[in-house]
């Protein structure tokens, strides 16, 4: 019996020996691990550093980090800068008509499309006067103010469809004298009407322009040669 009991104490204190060393690993997750450090890569390099060399290196990270933003965003805005200007509107004018026939044939190359526009150049005498509404932008906000006119009860009206500078006005009257196309103005306004406008239309020209829109500066140059061809003829900016 006490050899059993000799044997057991020496069974308990050989266990709790190996358990400190490590040997049998720690039940809180293998925290104890004699060999992990040892393993290690360039352990003998590892430093412990103060908090304030460690702050430090952290503010540079940082520095670094707000110059790199930076630098980025100042070359989104170079490329920004770079990009090519938009003109508005270039004009070449004025052309006979068979000058202008001939302008049209070297221009279809360009496949300008809507783009280019071809219109009458106003003649030096009025010859009478129209009320309107102002050009609309496309077809359906044409429409869409002709409905409005509908409603206030306005019948006699012609939306304009025509390649000119007054694409999708809305004319209300055409009129020899100014005198009439004012009592039709101010008829209008009685109605309801409130942004109509009357304009002197001039006598017709035999004298032809082109107007070409969202021009940048590469096409610009080729319009110049191409106009060029063309003696008595100009190039400027048109709204």
């Amino acid at each position: 019996m006490l050899k059993f009991i000799f044997w057991s104490l020496l069974a308990v204190n050989a266990g709790l020996y190996a358990y400190g060393q490590g040997y049998l690993g720690h039940f809180s997750g293998n925290e104890r691990e004699p060999q992990r450090l040892s393993n290690q890569l360039n352990a003998d390099k590892l430093v412990i550093i103060s908090e304030e060399k460690a702050n430090s290196a952290n503010n540079a990270n940082s520095a670094s980090s707000a110059s790199a933003a930076a630098g980025a965003a100042a070359s989104t805005a170079a490329g920004a800068k770079a990009a090519p200007e938009i003109l508005a509107c270039v004009e070449i004018a004025s052309f006979v008509l068979a000058d202008a026939r001939r302008f049209e044939t070297v221009l279809a190359p360009l496949k300008l499309g809507d783009r280019q526009l071809r219109h009458n150049l106003p003649g030096s005498e009025v010859s009478s006067y129209v009320v309107y509404m102002p050009p609309q932008g496309s077809k359906e906000g044409a429409e869409k103010k002709a409905a409005e006119l509908r409603a206030l009860g306005v019948r006699n009206y012609f939306i304009m469809s025509d390649n000119t500078p007054m694409r999708w006005a809305i004319s209300l009257g055409v009129f020899k004298t100014e005198t009439a196309a004012q009592n039709q103005l101010a008829a209008l306004s009685k109605q309801g009407v409130r942004t109509a406008k009357i304009a002197p239309r001039m006598s017709g020209s035999k004298l032809l322009s082109f107007q070409f829109r969202e021009v940048d500066p590469d096409l610009k140059v080729r319009l110049e040669q191409l106009r060029s061809s063309f003696p008595g003829t100009e190039m400027r900016s048109c709204k």
